[in-house]
């Protein structure tokens, strides 16, 4: 038997003259994957070319797939949390009710157990930054992996850091579980594609795919997956990529419903008709829910810079994290979990405002501690969370201020989470499909399009914040574009050195040209009017033929007719000169009836400005 070998990777038949054949025993069930994927592959070679089919078509083909995989890759993360859970307190479900059921000191050192030992498997998932033999990085943020990078994602990494958030989250951590259940939807959609050796294009779409899988799995809204993926990752709705998005976040929400228990996280009540008059209520609504969610995303990154500070390895910051969240709910267990249940029962049974109040800053805190403390999760949950409470207590202040011309508070938690969702993503599309996917009403549609457009506005007026650093860079981008666009000469302009005045000799001149490797120097009179320019071939053809160049200046070899810019030209009129030009910079003089000299436009200064005002999508 080779070395190695064992009898469970053998069998043995006895042929023909009791001769012993050894074969391979068949291969255990994970290794059937890669010829699964084989076979898939090689069936949509022959289907391609059978059926003549498309790249856009065979890229519907592979976002079904995608979307079955990342249902599946969402339901064993969310069985694993209930496994944990098990493991730990002989019962699963509500983390709320199961905080309630453990004695107050469990409540405790659970939640920063947990954070510890979510640290030590941290730091594994850290050594592994680099991606395979060439040494680029692979990213593992689903979102860089999308917007700029290639589409490949680590596996080793990608699944310890899941390892990291299911013990955070299982012993109550405050965070959410869309976080890695979208990451890990994510990775199923890239190891698809490198396996099938898709380019980076591709690639790149299907894990997109993934991503919309996940959110789907994760909230019941397949049309509000699909807009996230495009409106926060891809930031732009085109079809080619739109369309197997879709399909992606279709089939896995058909995929999670036929999983026995599967319900929706959010058991919305009926939305009450709303008069008239009450919608701008709503509005009010939309304008502290704008106010208060950059507010919100400040004290996480907040907590994060205090963490970070802490002289602490790893473990222990995580642990000091939980231990916050342990000691916050010894008197109010709602801060565990990620506030499913608590969210619920605010929406199907009345809480008084100072109970609200009470949940909503402790929950707050619990959050912040186990984000900063670099705990793995989601914060899309816990945004969720926050506006359903204040939603609720605006609505109770407008039911006390004008009791017979408002809804019941409920109504204003639901649209609450719309738009405290609106300004913290600032993707309000997304927001608004999420909750009418949610409650399936039209009647909450109008009061919930006017909160969260208004809260989208006002988030953007009043701070540069958003949950997803992709979208902060998108908007760094535009807001350097929309100012390019109203960009003049007189920005770009530098000092003109090589400037000479007419009475100059050709020594003078000869001098400059070797200072400075330029073909023109530009020719000024006394009072610095621009008047022409002398060009470098001319005075080294009079050198080269032997010339008498004594008594020769300036006003000699000038060319009087020279293209010049002026400091009000836009960028667009300064780049068709330079195309006519075909120089590498062009002076710049105050106004035709005033021709002082102010400097030079160098056309690399020009050509990067106006690449920056219209990139290549």
């Amino acid at each position: 038997m080779p070395r190695g070998a064992s009898a469970a990777s053998c069998t043995a038949t006895h042929g023909p003259g009791a001769m012993l054949f050894l074969r391979p025993a068949p291969l255990p069930q994970p290794f059937a994957l890669p010829a699964v994927l084989s076979f898939l592959l090689k069936l949509r070679t022959r289907a391609r070319d059978l059926f003549r089919l498309s790249d856009a078509h065979t890229m519907l083909i592979w976002s079904v797939i995608v979307g079955v995989a990342g249902a599946c890759a969402t339901v064993l993360f969310r069985e694993g949390i209930a496994l944990l859970q098990r493991a730990l307190t002989g019962t699963d479900g509500s983390f709320v009710e199961m905080a309630r059921r453990l004695p107050w000191t469990t409540r405790i050192w659970m939640p920063a157990a947990g954070g510890f030992v979510a640290g030590l498997v941290l730091l594994v998932a850290r050594r592994m930054n680099r991606g395979g033999g060439s040494g680029a990085p692979i990213h593992t943020d689903y979102v860089e992996a999308v917007a700029i990078g290639d589409g490949a994602m680590p596996v080793g990494r990608s699944l310890w850091r899941s390892v990291s958030s299911l013990f955070t989250i299982a012993t109550g951590g405050s965070i959410g579980r869309e976080g890695p259940m979208v990451q890990l939807a994510a990775l199923a959609a890239s190891l698809i594609g490198r396996w099938v050796h898709f380019d980076p294009p591709r690639l790149r779409l299907l894990v997109a795919c993934g991503a919309a899988a996940g959110i789907t799995s994760a909230y019941n809204a397949p049309i509000a997956g699909a807009f996230f993926v495009t409106e926060i990752v891809l930031g732009s709705l085109a079809m080619e990529s739109f369309g197997p998005i879709v399909v992606a976040s279709v089939v896995a929400n058909i995929t999670m419903r036929e999983f026995a228990g599967y319900r929706p996280p959010y058991e919305m009540p009926v939305f009450p008709a709303v008069a008239g008059v009450e919608v701008f209520l709503f509005v009010g609504l939309g304008l502290l829910c704008g106010a208060l969610a950059p507010q919100f995303l400040r004290l996480l990154d907040a907590s994060k810079a205090g963490f970070a500070r802490l002289p602490t390895p790893l473990p222990v910051t995580l642990a000091a994290g939980g231990l916050v969240v342990g000691v916050l709910s010894v008197w109010v267990p709602e801060v565990w979990g990620n506030g499913y249940s608590v969210v619920n029962s605010i929406l199907h049974s009345p809480w008084t405002w100072t109970a609200l109040a009470t949940v909503l800053v402790f929950k707050l805190v619990a959050t912040a501690a186990t984000v900063g403390s670099g705990a793995i999760g989601g914060v899309f949950t816990p945004t969720l969370f926050v506006g359903a409470v204040l939603g609720s207590l605006y609505g109770q202040g407008m039911h006390a201020l004008w009791p017979h011309g408002t809804s019941e508070p409920y109504a204003y938690a639901m649209v609450g989470m719309g738009a405290f969702l609106a300004g913290a993503t600032q993707a309000p599309l997304m927001a608004i499909l999420m909750i009418f996917e949610m409650t399936l009403s039209y009647q909450v549609m109008l009061p919930l399009m006017l909160a969260c457009v208004v809260a989208y506005f006002v988030a953007r007026s009043t701070g540069n914040a958003s949950m997803y650093e992709i979208t902060l860079h998108r908007n760094r981008e535009e807001a350097e574009r929309l100012r390019l666009r109203s960009t003049q000469m007189r920005e770009l302009i530098r000092p003109a050195d090589t400037v000479v005045t007419t009475g100059a000799t050709v020594r003078e001149m000869t001098r400059v040209f070797l200072e400075y490797p330029v073909k023109y120097l530009y020719v000024t009179d006394d009072a610095g009017r621009f008047v022409g320019a002398v060009a470098l071939k001319d005075i080294t053809s009079d050198l080269l033929e032997g010339r008498d160049t004594s008594s020769r200046t300036a006003a000699d070899y000038l060319q009087p007719h020279f293209d010049v810019l002026t400091p009000d030209m836009p960028l667009a009129v300064g780049l068709q000169h330079f195309m006519a030009f075909q120089g590498e910079r062009l002076p710049v003089i105050e106004s035709a009836r005033e021709p002082l000299l102010a400097g030079v436009v160098y056309k690399t200064a020009l050509l990067d400005a106006y690449q920056r005002m219209n990139p290549a999508r």
